[in-house]
């Protein structure tokens, strides 16, 4: 089979299991993103998350995870859906970002990504490779960008001009050639909604995020406890924040999503009968039970939960 057959039946098999764009990318070193890296890393923006030091030159040469591998396969799926944003323009309380609201996407792209792999192996042969869903030191977006499926905007999130950003990335890397994209240019231009709209001013400049500042890090990350001083901060968000991509124009037109698993959990958009901070430990691992949200553990939660109820309370 010639490689631009397997190219497009890979790609097709990615639609048909659910991604919404599949990309390809030359595997090579990272010279300059792993210049940007270092600087960042330096310049400790990364706060308490030692673990983005670690394994440093895997992070800018996908060859050191996979030996041999030639290829990087990008897929992308939309988060986007109706139920969220009629919650959200109704309801004013403490909130979870909306990627979280459905079940893990971890566990979804993962099993799909290995169906990928699978097909592929039909279709080549013996291949080497991994699938990766933010489970390495593989930088997704940048990958994501060479694959065509978006550019990294001035929030550090990738964005298309089909699905805006509210999408999540996957990865595939082998040890075959493919048809490879080409990687989209910035449509940013002079816009600057997401960095006026960050209320702790954790996009400090563009395409740099200062994580100390940043609500999905303090409400995620950050091992200890939020400082009482930094409470306020958090505003209404108990889990992640969705502030910076609300305010991108390119999300107002943004395709919505058709995968059923991302989709928002009832029991999540209809729980005004209580508060969160006063949700026992069995209700959250029963609500939260193959959830992202379970990332922060209990503890954590109801604390987040508090602050965010004392931050918007009337």
């Amino acid at each position: 089979m010639d490689i631009i057959t397997t190219t497009q039946k890979v790609r097709e098999k990615a639609l048909e299991l659910g991604f919404d764009r599949c990309g390809f990318a030359r595997v090579c070193s990272l010279d300059e993103e792993a210049y940007r890296l270092e600087q960042w890393l330096k310049e400790n923006l990364h706060a308490d998350m030692s673990w983005m030091e670690n394994n440093f030159d895997k992070r800018i040469d996908p060859s050191k995870l996979v030996p041999g591998s030639k290829s990087v396969i990008s897929v992308i799926a939309s988060y986007r859906y109706q139920a969220n944003e009629k919650y959200d323009a109704e309801y004013h309380g403490p909130k979870i970002a909306k990627y979280a609201r459905g079940r893990d996407y971890h566990k979804v792209f993962r099993k799909k990504l290995k169906n990928l792999f699978d097909y592929t192996k039909l279709l080549l042969g013996d291949i080497n490779g991994r699938v990766f869903v933010d489970s390495a030191p593989v930088m997704d977006k940048v990958w994501a960008q060479r694959a065509g499926n978006g550019w990294i905007g001035k929030n550090s999130n990738l964005l298309n001009r089909t699905h805006g950003s509210w999408f999540l990335i996957g990865e595939m890397i082998v040890d075959v050639p493919f048809v490879y994209d080409e990687p989209v240019t910035d449509h940013c231009g002079t816009c600057t909604e997401c960095i006026d709209a960050c209320p702790t001013d954790a996009i400090h400049e563009p395409y740099r995020i200062d994580s100390n500042r940043c609500i999905s890090y303090l409400t995620i990350e950050l091992k200890n406890s939020i400082p009482k001083e930094d409470q306020a901060k958090i505003g209404e968000w108990i889990f992640g924040c969705d502030i910076c991509q609300d305010v991108c124009p390119w999300n107002r037109k943004a395709e919505y999503g058709k995968l059923n698993d991302l989709k928002p959990r009832e029991q999540i958009l209809n729980y005004g009968h209580f508060k969160w901070s006063e949700i026992t430990e069995e209700f959250y691992n029963q609500i939260f039970s193959g959830s992202a949200v379970r990332r922060s553990k209990y503890p954590k939660f109801i604390e987040n939960a508090r602050s965010a109820e004392m931050n918007t309370a009337e």
